[in-house]
């Protein structure tokens, strides 16, 4: 039987939101947790952050689950379904979500090579994964030896920019009007109008009169 989460806080301060939530450490957990991540992100409007966070955090609870030594010390480091508790924290301030889990395990962990050098390997690769999609990343141990917090930063994007050439408001209301009024006095600006003034418009030569058909001009003698 799966129990629900142990405890679910969420605050907002002056100095930025937080939330916490601690569960136990079992693999059929880690898609409940995504799920309270996301309605979280969603509530702060940080819908943009969902994807990496969601895939971040899998992999740190994957290592919890496949590492960690449980509270008494029972763990095998195989995944053994012993008594793992962790707790999932989000910070969000100075447009920065910071996702942090913690264990009781003391242990640190380390990434082994590099991230492409590490698909060939069954140890560290989640680190590794976490260190590509991240901004920064970290591991802190506990003063008291009570167990290790790993962390990861992803900052909020940016607002794409303003297209330009886009028309003021109220432009195009006052484009039309314009044009309105200019036909109500006749004066509205058409392709080819002749709008140059009387004293520089070419002169017109008259076309010449022809007599009427069947009377010949007469001829000076």
């Amino acid at each position: 039987m799966i129990s629900p989460p142990s405890s679910t806080t969420s605050e907002h301060t002056t100095q930025g939101r937080h939330c916490a939530v601690e569960f136990q450490a079992l693999p059929s957990r880690i898609g409940q947790v995504r799920r309270i991540v996301s309605a979280q992100l969603h509530h702060w409007r940080l819908e943009a952050l969902i994807d990496a966070t969601a895939l971040g955090l899998t992999e740190l609870l994957t290592n919890v689950h496949q590492h960690a030594e449980a509270e008494d010390g029972t763990g095998d480091g195989r995944g053994g379904r012993t008594a793992k508790h962790c707790t999932v924290e989000l910070t969000f301030a100075w447009g920065r979500l910071t996702v942090s889990v913690h264990d009781h395990d003391p242990r640190l962990p380390r990434v082994r090579g590099s991230a492409g050098r590490e698909r060939l390997s069954t140890h560290g690769r989640g680190l590794a994964l976490v260190a590509a999609i991240s901004e920064s990343w970290g591991v802190r141990a506990q003063r008291d030896g009570s167990g290790k917090t790993v962390w990861f930063s992803l900052p909020v994007p940016s607002p794409a920019p303003a297209r330009e050439g886009r028309t003021r408001p109220g432009a195009a209301a006052r484009e039309g009007a314009a044009r309105e009024g200019a036909a109500r006095d006749g004066r509205a600006g058409e392709p080819g109008a002749d709008t140059a003034p009387a004293d520089r418009r070419p002169a017109v030569t008259p076309a010449p009169v022809l007599p009427p058909a069947g009377i010949e001009a007469a001829t000076a003698g």
